[in-house]
């Protein structure tokens, strides 16, 4: 609080009221929240930055990626570079929300679409199939289906408000509509948790899923979707010895993840 008095004091005006509720933002916060983010945002790279000597391979390194990736896919490939390159420290942001790499929010990215800025080095790693699985025991007790309008009769994990993925559900299974689900969540390792634990039919990548001993994939023939995944990062740090260590580990694990899809 005493910080925020010293700031309006310094610009002579007033940017938050007090409630019971707690400060709240006058008009005037709201005009210049975004320039305030902006310096955030820079001061958190120039920290970065500064975390390491010139040409160290050391320092921290801000990584953003999905929920599913953070929490499923990347673990394994993190404790790889730890191996390789010890010095080196992963902030990680998981978010399915793309981070703001021209204003360097983050250092690299893993993207499921190419970027389109000019100032971004982007490398397309490989294709990640999905496919739908259940678990065992769901399939013993309520049978497996054999074409797509069987699972109308089943218990199905879905989307909860996420347009894609509510799209990507209404053009590959017609017979199959969000009223149906019996969980709905826009959280696709909540998605991944509830098939785990025999609630019903979810949507998984396929390396994955057969990596579960317990889970089964239904319906193999289907296809569903596939992943473009691109890792990226801003052409001023490509060079950057910490970030190359990483982009380029990303690169060769996601390229490997990939093909065990």
């Amino acid at each position: 609080r005493a910080r925020v008095e010293a700031l309006e004091h310094a610009l002579g005006t007033v940017l938050f009221t007090r409630s019971v509720n707690g400060l709240v933002p006058t008009m005037q916060a709201q005009a210049v929240a975004d320039a305030a983010r902006a310096m955030a945002r820079a001061s958190d790279a120039f920290v970065r930055a500064a975390s390491a000597s010139p040409g160290e391979i050391a320092g921290t390194v801000r990584l953003s990626v999905s929920e599913i990736v953070g929490t499923e896919v990347l673990p394994p490939m993190l404790a790889d570079l730890r191996a390789t390159h010890p010095r080196i420290v992963v902030e990680l942001s998981l978010s399915n929300a793309s981070a703001d790499l021209l204003e360097q929010e983050v250092d690299i990215a893993v993207r499921m679409h190419p970027p389109r800025q000019e100032a971004l080095v982007a490398k397309k790693v490989g294709t990640i199939p999905l496919g739908l699985f259940a678990h065992a025991d769901y399939l013993a007790r309520r049978g497996v289906p054999e074409s797509p309008i069987d699972l109308a009769k089943h218990d199905v994990v879905g989307p909860d408000r996420a347009r894609a993925d509510l799209k990507l559900v209404a053009e590959l299974l017609p017979g199959v509509s969000r009223d149906q689900f019996v969980v709905r969540t826009d959280s696709h390792p909540a998605q991944l948790a509830h098939a785990r634990a025999g609630v019903g039919i979810a949507v998984v990548q396929l390396p994955v899923g057969r990596a579960d001993p317990m889970l089964r994939r239904v319906l193999p023939e289907l296809e569903i979707a596939a992943l473009e995944t691109w890792v990226v990062t801003h052409e001023d740090l490509r060079n950057v010895p910490k970030v190359r260590a990483l982009f380029d580990h990303l690169t060769i694990s996601f390229g490997r993840y990939a093909g065990r899809g």
